[in-house]
């Protein structure tokens, strides 16, 4: 299972949101390159990396910040937040990503993703389901859908979806612990890449996750920035 620290941008700063929302933000530093240095440094796999301006907005605000940071470290990134066009999935992958995360717009229009899956190449996409008591939640976790998580899963993979990110919003920032149910819903449901999302909160939590046979990789956030989890300690572990 690959560990992706995960960093949240905002105004170019390092960021993360309580549950989502931008009233309840944290901001953990200025230099988003010095965070990405680190945490390549201490034995993370591939840099999640959120653009939370742009998932509010469609506005990608923060590119030549993503795109300093991917240029400074020797694991690859992941972006999400406003990929919500062609040319916003270009301007990503001409800023240095590996791979693009799609939300808001993969739950709107599917064939968005067989569009990017077919010029890009499915490794290159993922669909972000972001979800609330089961159901789809979108542009940035401020609305909810009529979709179930479940069938989301399924059409996104259909579509071309080479992986899927399973955030459970109840558990994001609240270091509570992952909803192992969820992930293993889905999971059970497809065959691409599975990345768990949301809620980790100790070691312990990353071992359970290690535990759930074929996950492809776990987001950690909050619990690395207030210290609870040790990247090094992970490498020890595993």
């Amino acid at each position: 299972m690959l560990i992706f620290p995960a960093i949240d941008l905002m105004q170019g700063q390092v960021v993360r949101l309580r549950q989502g929302k931008a009233a309840e933000k944290t901001v953990y530093s200025n230099d988003p390159v010095a965070f990405a240095k680190r945490w390549a440094e201490e034995g993370g796999d591939y840099l999640h990396i959120v653009d939370l301006e742009a998932a509010f907005t469609g506005e990608q605000l923060n590119l030549e910040c993503v795109r300093r940071m991917a240029a400074a470290i020797g694991i690859p990134c992941q972006l999400g937040g406003g990929i919500r066009t062609e040319e916003a999935a270009q301007r990503a992958f001409d800023a240095g990503v590996a791979r693009v995360v799609i939300g808001t717009k993969a739950a709107e229009n599917l064939e968005f993703v067989t569009t990017l899956a077919d010029k890009f190449g499915s490794d290159r996409i993922a669909v972000g389901i972001d979800s609330k008591n089961g159901m789809v939640s979108v542009k940035g976790w401020t609305e909810e859908s009529t979709m179930k998580a479940a069938t989301l899963a399924v059409k996104a993979e259909e579509a071309g979806a080479g992986t899927i990110i399973c955030t459970d919003i109840a558990t994001d920032g609240m270091l509570s612990g992952p909803n192992i149910g969820l992930i293993e819903q889905i999971m059970g449901l497809v065959r691409c890449q599975v990345i768990a999302s949301g809620g980790v909160s100790s070691s312990e939590d990353v071992m359970r996750l290690a535990g759930l046979p074929g996950l492809y990789g776990a987001i950690i956030g909050k619990a690395l920035y207030d210290n609870r989890i040790r990247l090094a300690d992970l490498a020890r572990r595993s």
